[in-house]
């Protein structure tokens, strides 16, 4: 399973892109005598985040492809944690000793899209077009039969300055679901909420009618955490809400296609005001907007009874241990998109691809350097370059599928089979992980053989796949803001992100206020005051930023 943190925070941080100052740009070919075409090898030097069980020198998938395309690899390591990796970077780039080739990872670093146009235009970066147009048939085909990914690719002047990762995971484009226990639902005789005061009865029941049965009022109605915010599942029943889990992103979204942020729209207030009454009635943990996820996860595996009746997260595994032996976490299912008083009923949808590139050729490299480089990546694009990177050796990570195996979309062919680690057993450092997702399209990723009981942890995925199609088709597509496929001219990035990250900060601030009630969401006075605080922030002029960008794709 491949379940995204999406580290927008950390790419906004890149977008401040404060002078990057390049010491010592050299040009393409500059390498020491003697350091390239020996024995017949040219040599690569990567930047390249390693996990604590990683060794990539000695890396089985490093061993495959120096063999395959004759590279003798020079690793920098950075780390998997994203702020010391993307200063790490930085500090490479600022210092002019950087390397041929960045390798990164999006959820915990990348190139974000100014960077690129800042650094092209310096020279450090290398366009990508004629590289993939000579030897990269395999990216080159991925470009032109998925639009969105070249979309994202392609810089407004047509190059490409670096390629991102594209990651189609199914049940991470619909983060925002609420998870229930079922079984508590079946002990108190109710049905599964449909309309939000279906869900408010169900959760009062839940808080008052002990259905853990121990004679405790210990029952905790609705929880959540910090990374998996509470407020969009519900305030999708009032007002699109585009915000996905783990993320701290806008509210904006298009209104016949004008740019608008939705937390600023009568209809947040309506939602606001909802889910305060909920808190208000203590039917909302008061933890759920301060807890990280240990804290929600102590309370999902309470050891003395069952407290939890629901939560809001991206699966339920974040909340409870899978595996338990009284099957607490087989209990919790995925609640379809509640139909608020006045008909609505949406969910979110957030692009697992993150803008920006993972994978960028400096100026450091050599022509040799740099087809070595692109035909690597092109072999990463295929299949077996994806299924030997991701997973490692066959036999080792993974195996062909047996007779009667079941792929993901049971209307697919089954295409490989995972072999799960055993516990307790050494790292087999046998795949390059996350690093070789360029090219995991839905029909990849679905194509892998999943057990089809999904009440036991191994068919878990399939859990989560049946789940999200409760959540598909609930999206308002002529509203979603495709803040993944803009690129903002150089000249505006660093007002954006500033303005951004204020209103971001101030929106949530404010939410919390409200619905804890600290301030008064039916005060006309206080939700004014909180108006005039957005475009004290600059909404407006935000907004117009975001505008252009959107009518310049």
């Amino acid at each position: 399973m491949s379940t995204l943190p999406r580290k927008q925070a950390a790419l906004l941080a890149a977008l401040s892109l404060a002078a990057l100052p390049i010491a010592a740009c050299s040009s393409s070919g500059e390498k020491s005598a003697g350091s390239a075409n020996q024995g017949g090898m040219t040599e690569l030097t990567v930047f390249i985040p390693q996990g604590a069980d990683q060794n990539l020198q000695t890396n089985a998938y490093t061993k495959l492809l120096s063999g395959k395309f004759k590279i003798n690899f020079k690793f920098q390591t950075t780390t998997y944690d994203a702020a010391p990796a993307a200063e790490k970077r930085q500090i490479s780039l600022a210092s002019g000793d950087y390397p041929d080739l960045y390798l990164l990872v999006p959820w915990v670093d990348q190139f974000a899209r100014p960077e690129l146009l800042k650094l092209s235009k310096q020279g450090v970066i290398l366009p990508l077009n004629d590289l993939i147009a000579k030897y990269a048939p395999n990216i080159q085909k991925a470009l032109e039969t998925t639009p969105a990914y070249k979309t994202m690719a392609t810089a407004p002047d047509g190059k490409i300055y670096g390629l991102p990762e594209w990651n189609d995971c199914y049940h991470c484009s619909y983060q925002a679901k609420l998870w229930l226990n079922t079984a508590w639902l079946k002990k108190l005789g109710l049905s599964m909420p449909k309309t939000t005061e279906e869900m408010r009865t169900v959760l009062r029941a839940f808080k008052t009618k002990d259905p853990n049965g121990n004679g405790k009022a210990d029952e905790i109605p609705l929880t959540a955490a910090t990374g998996d915010p509470l407020l969009t599942y519900f305030m999708n029943a009032f007002i699109y809400d585009p915000r996905g889990a783990g993320v701290a992103a806008s509210t904006l979204a298009l209104n016949n296609g004008k740019v608008q942020l939705q937390a600023a729209q009568a209809k947040w207030r309506e939602g606001l005001r909802y889910i305060a009454s909920l808190y208000k009635e203590g039917l909302i943990d008061p933890g759920a907007f301060t807890q990280n996820g240990d804290a929600l996860k102590a309370k999902g595996d309470n050891a003395d009874a069952v407290i939890v009746g629901a939560g809001t997260m991206l699966h339920p595994a974040l909340m409870v241990t899978l595996g338990q032996k009284d099957g607490r976490d087989k209990d919790y299912d995925a609640v379809p998109p509640l139909t608020g008083p006045e008909g609505v009923g949406y969910t979110s949808y957030s692009s697992p691809s993150l803008p920006g590139a993972t994978f960028v050729l400096t100026n450091k490299a050599t022509e040799q350097d740099q087809i070595a480089a692109i035909k690597m990546l092109d072999y990463i694009f295929t299949d077996e370059g994806q299924v030997q990177g991701q997973f490692g050796q066959e036999g080792v990570g993974w195996k062909k599928p047996d007779s009667g195996d079941v792929a993901l979309d049971k209307n697919l062919k089954p295409l490989y089979k995972v072999i799960p680690g055993k516990p307790g057993a050494a790292p087999t450092n046998a795949g390059w992980g996350a690093l070789t997702q360029y090219n995991s399209t839905r029909a990849f990723r679905d194509a892998q053989v999943q057990p089809t009981d999904t009440d036991k942890p191994e068919g878990y995925e399939r859990r989560l796949f049946d789940a999200t199609k409760l959540y598909e088709g609930k999206v308002p597509k002529d509203q979603i803001f495709p803040s993944w496929n803009l690129w903002l001219g150089t000249d505006v990035t660093a007002e954006a992100a500033t303005l951004q990250t204020n209103i971001q900060n101030y929106v949530g601030q404010s939410n919390l206020e409200f619905v804890t009630g600290k301030k008064n969401i039916d005060s006309d006075q206080d939700w004014t005051a909180y108006l005039d605080g957005l475009n004290g922030l600059g909404l407006q002029r935000y907004l117009q930023i975001q505008q252009q960008a959107y009518d310049a794709q």
